[in-house]
């Protein structure tokens, strides 16, 4: 089933099914070992490498479906590709890495660990973003950051409508323009311990060359954390 070497196996999902392959990835969950897995021929397959709890090394060979890498825990996971809807969806800890694109949605709800995205995102990138962080080299869609409560996104590109709308004590970093913002988020200083983490966030995803101080920061305005009538018109 599986071709293996020294803590190495290969999974080939043009061989095997997809309930075949997740059950080899989280057969390290709980033993503390170490493995290198590699992935070949996802096929665009959804939900692939979800729940692994380990600290293991997973490269995947192409372009993944909705959900990859979704509830991940310590694992350091590769998508040589695109990526679908949902990527690294309420990771816990651990990386995962985006050698392409990454469809609507990525990082949602996620509490721990870093998403590094090396194209654009999509639509409502870090929704509901509870606590990891999230990196992205390319541009944003619209409603990203809705509703993060705990966390930081950095965008060395755009980012589209409506960012951080509702937005609880996320830290947003954004390079290039923003179209709008949403309800309750501001732009905010640039201080130094700002720089200080946005340096730290920026060599953690490969860019430590990069001018830090290039950088707008945008969070909550706090004025819709309790309900007033005179803000109303901001809900």
């Amino acid at each position: 089933m599986v071709a293996s070497g020294a803590n190495c196996s290969k999974v080939d999902l043009s061989k095997h099914s997809l309930r075949e392959a997740n059950t080899i990835l989280q057969s390290c969950n709980g033993t503390g070992e170490e493995w290198h897995f590699v992935v070949k021929n996802p096929q665009g397959a959804h939900a692939l490498g979800c729940g692994i709890d380990a600290p293991v090394l997973v490269r995947i060979d192409g372009h993944t479906g909705y959900y990859c890498a979704g509830m991940n825990k310590a694992a350091s996971v590769v998508i040589d590709g695109n990526a679908g809807q949902g990527v690294a969806e309420n990771m816990m800890s651990g990386k995962v890495h985006v050698r392409g694109d990454a469809s609507q949605s990525a990082g949602a709800t996620a509490h721990g660990g870093l998403l590094v995205i090396d194209g654009n995102a999509a639509a409502r990138c870090g929704i509901s973003l509870k606590g990891a962080d999230i990196v992205v080299k390319g541009s944003i869609g619209h409603m990203s950051m809705f509703m993060a409560q705990k966390g930081r996104l950095v965008v060395l590109g755009d980012a589209g409508d409506a960012l951080g709308d509702s937005i609880y004590e996320s830290r947003i970093y954004i390079r290039g323009k923003t179209r709008s913002l949403g309800a309750d988020c501001i732009e905010k200083p640039v201080r130094e311990q700002h720089l200080k983490e946005l340096r730290e966030l920026l060599v953690a995803a490969g860019c430590g060359d990069m001018d830090a101080g290039g950088f707008r920061r945008f969070g909550s305005a706090r004025n819709l954390y309790n309900f007033k009538i005179e803000n109303v018109h901001g809900y």
